[in-house]
């Protein structure tokens, strides 16, 4: 090829390579941060992107004295977006994360603050015990001494007070309703005992536990032993009341036994066997099952 041939091949070459570089972008690099917490709404400011042209891009045309948008023909480039705390409302901006933890309770079962009394578990609480003393006048009708007329004797010397009285006592302190007994076991039968475990419960609070027992002698008696179970623990439960605290106190039993009682022989009415049995002198004679 002649020399001004090359010349002019090389000079187009130069114009072209001119004329293209006005529109040679640099490309960026977008890039998404992770976050590791939970998604929620907020409010994104577009960043302002500011873009220097290079020295060839900057260059002006011959014929045209604009300059080259250095973003033309760059439509289809994502925008990029990120996150401004400025942005975000203040109620957002400021709110502490949310907390969910469970209240704990310093006993299984515990009443909470604000809940229902029917929530507590009393097979397993032991909410109020201990607590608070009770009022003047609830002490004063729980731990008035007991009328001697009330106590019983049975025939083997051991004197007690009959359940319906314990009853009536708790009636005359708290109020019908204003106490009850809570199982906290299932009831134990076993081959000749019914037992159980009960809570006093009385305005809300714990006040006692114990375990009632009752024998029965035949299957069929099993509903009524365990009746009479619940009335074993209720009686054990005043203990700490201080109900009748007297029929615990040695020198008292001696002294209700000396004054009000009596022992006697008596024959059981199918063996004829004899024994040695207790009865209160303002009671009539024993009659069954045996004769005295």
């Amino acid at each position: 090829m002649p020399l001004f041939a090359h010349a002019a091949h090389g000079a187009r070459l130069a114009a072209r390579r001119a004329q293209g570089a006005r529109f040679t972008t640099s490309w960026r690099t977008y890039a998404t941060s992770t976050r590791n917490s939970i998604p929620r709404t907020v409010v994104v400011k577009k960043a302002s992107v500011v873009t220097k042209a290079s020295a060839s891009t900057a260059a002006k045309d011959a014929n045209n004295s604009k300059e080259v948008d250095p973003l033309q023909g760059a439509a289809d480039v994502p925008e990029i977006y990120e996150l401004d705390p400025e942005g975000l409302p203040e109620a957002v901006a400021s709110a502490p994360t949310a907390s969910f933890a469970t209240p704990q309770s310093a006993f299984v079962g515990e009443l909470l603050p604000g809940s229902d009394h029917v929530a507590t578990d009393w097979s397993r609480s032991y909410y109020g015990l201990s607590s608070q003393a009770f009022s003047k006048e609830i002490a004063d009708v729980l731990l008035a001494p007991i009328d001697e007329r009330d106590i019983e004797i049975k025939p083997d010397g051991l004197i007690y007070l009959p359940e319906i009285k314990y009853r009536r006592i708790l009636n005359r302190a708290f109020g019908p309703g204003g106490w009850g007994l809570a199982p906290r076991t299932e009831t134990n039968v076993g081959p000749r005992v019914v037992s159980r475990e009960y809570a006093l419960v009385c305005m809300g609070r714990l006040v006692a536990i114990a375990r009632g027992e009752q024998e029965y002698f035949d299957p069929s008696g099993i509903p009524t032993a365990t009746e009479a179970c619940k009335s074993n623990a209720l009686m054990r439960c005043c203990k700490d009341l201080g109900v009748a605290s007297e029929l615990w106190d040695p020198r008292f039993v001696r002294e209700f036994k000396e004054k009000h009682c009596v022992e006697v022989w008596g024959e059981h009415i199918t063996t004829k066997k004899k024994k040695r049995l207790w009865r209160r002198k303002d009671q009539p004679k024993l009659d069954y099952p045996y004769r005295e």
